[in-house]
């Protein structure tokens, strides 16, 4: 019994080991590859935007169909039209704001239009009927990259935590691996032993046959 509760926790302790390897080889370089091109990506579209400022007493140029709006009402009417005008839900270009690319499209599933800006990375903003507020919603978006870079560094650092401290994990032996071994090799020792008593015990047990039975009796007759 203890010998199979000792097998059970050694193969648990491999299945972690194989477990462990395959995230150092695969999935953590992986993830550090993907958060790293992220951080990169973000910094830049971050870089783009703040020269482009906006704030509440300035709106940046608007660019729609090759329109330069100046004034927030008017690149909102124009988003609202670009909307309707659209007869098909595939992305298409609708302009430029904050040095970012805008390309317009329909979300089928969740029956709303859509805006990408396009820099770096894509962001997304979802539209709504509100002339200000679609205007509102892009600069949120865009306000909200930084934050999004604070979280990727943020998981990047946990991302690399986790490898070292797997890293120094993997090569840990199995605990009881000095228990396992000695009562497996009892265990093999009383099976061996087992073994042979058994075949004692069959040939003490086993009864002559006819043949073999006759010539001790003819023996024994002439020994008369």
């Amino acid at each position: 019994m203890d010998v199979n509760k000792l097998k059970i926790f050694h193969a648990s302790h491999l299945s972690q080991k194989y477990s462990l390897e395959d995230r150092i080889l695969k999935e953590y370089p992986q993830e550090i590859k993907r958060l790293s091109e992220r951080i990169a990506g973000y910094t830049a579209d971050i870089e783009a935007l703040t020269s482009h400022p906006s704030n509440k007493d300035h709106f940046p140029p608007m660019k729609i169909g090759g329109i330069i709006y100046a004034e927030k009402a008017e690149a909102g009417k124009a988003i609202i039209e670009a909307c309707k005008a659209m007869t098909s839900p595939d992305p298409k270009p609708l302009g430029e704001y904050r040095g970012f690319q805008m390309i317009i499209s329909f979300d089928t599933f969740g029956k709303e239009y859509r805006i990408t800006l396009s820099g770096a990375l894509s962001h997304t903003v979802k539209l709504g009927t509100d002339i200000h507020g679609n205007i509102t919603r892009i600069d949120n978006v865009l306000l909200g990259l930084s934050d999004s870079l604070n979280q990727c560094k943020s998981s990047l650092a946990n991302i690399n935590t986790q490898l070292k401290t797997a890293k120094s994990e993997v090569d840990r032996p199995f605990p009881q691996e000095k228990e396992y071994a000695d009562k497996s090799a009892r265990l093999k020792e009383l099976n061996i032993l087992l073994n042979m008593d058994q075949k004692d015990h069959e040939i003490l047990d086993a009864e002559p046959d006819e043949g073999d039975v006759e010539p001790v009796l003819r023996m024994q007759g002439r020994e008369r």
